[in-house]
């Protein structure tokens, strides 16, 4: 049964942990595309500048010029394989058989919704955030029957408080774990006033994929947003990682929103991520395989 009721943090811990079925596998390093978009238009040149950075998993963005079976294509001709992919909820709805189809033909099970509904984005009230998990609820049982699992990517705005929680927790306490996971944007989460290794220690077992942004110190960085490549700004990574570990993690997706040399950023990004190999996962021999 959903519960509604005001989470408290040592609830939603107790309830990731009891009710999760996502399961455990080994945990790999991807890129976000997203952060290699403005290299160019042509999905086979982001593609190549994946690989040209060191990555063999990468969680895909809207390809709205391809087909499935022409992205399936590009990326086994560049030995890449999709880890997880953004949907934006509007895609879902409009079109769930097609988004269904386009991410099977590619090989890939694992969708996340990049953000919430248009509208939820000025929603400032727990019972908007409630309903909307109700929501993705439904959809997420929808994905279930299609052998998908559906998942949630925050930005700042979710760490707003209403009616004594965050409204990540407003949604994603009214939904089942096996219905919709949470991929935690951690940097966003830092960015909105919350606590990263708090957070994410509260929803242990509920967190198959990580993005792992960072975040530049005040005053630096700031037309690249602020963000900063992961190990070179303020996040905690030492105390992160475990956590993230603990929550489930099987893959650590790196993001920049706007880096300066896009391929240099992300490839320095994995580097950390790879010197930080023991804590990223118990079994990992191969930090970058996708097994």
């Amino acid at each position: 049964m959903i519960n509604n009721t005001t989470p408290s943090r040592s609830t939603v811990a107790r309830d990731s942990t009891s009710r999760s079925t996502v399961a455990r596998h080994s945990t790999s390093i991807a890129v976000q595309l997203y952060s290699l978009r403005h290299l160019s238009d042509s999905f086979t040149e982001i593609a190549a500048a994946a690989v040209q950075a060191g990555y063999k998993g990468v969680e895909l963005i809207v390809l709205a010029d391809h087909t499935g079976e022409e992205t399936k294509a590009i990326l086994d001709g560049h030995g890449l394989q999709v880890v997880s992919a953004h949907v934006p909820y509007q895609a879902l709805i409009q079109d769930f058989a097609g988004t269904v189809a386009f991410q099977r033909a590619v090989g890939n099970d694992c969708l996340v919704l990049p953000g919430p509904a248009p509208e939820m984005r000025q929603a400032a009230n727990a019972e908007a955030w409630r309903s909307f998990g109700q929501t993705l609820n439904e959809l997420g049982i929808r994905c279930r029957a299609e052998g998908m699992r559906l998942g949630y990517h925050n930005h700042a705005f979710e760490m707003a408080e209403y009616d004594g929680a965050r409204a990540i927790d407003w949604l994603l306490m009214s939904a089942e774990p096996e219905n919709l996971f949470w991929e935690p944007d951690l940097a966003w989460v830092a960015h909105g006033g919350a606590s990263p290794l708090e957070l994410v220690q509260s929803y242990a077992g509920r967190c198959p994929r990580i993005h792992a942004k960072d975040l530049a110190p005040a005053g630096e960085n700031e037309d690249q947003m602020g963000l900063a490549d992961v190990g070179y700004g303020t996040l905690d990574w030492d105390a992160l990682l475990p956590a993230c570990r603990a929550a489930g993690a099987e893959c650590y997706i790196v993001e920049h929103d706007l880096p300066k040399d896009p391929v240099a950023s992300v490839c320095r990004s994995r580097k950390f991520l790879e010197s930080r190999k023991e804590l990223l996962s118990d079994h990992s021999a191969e930090g970058r395989e996708k097994r």
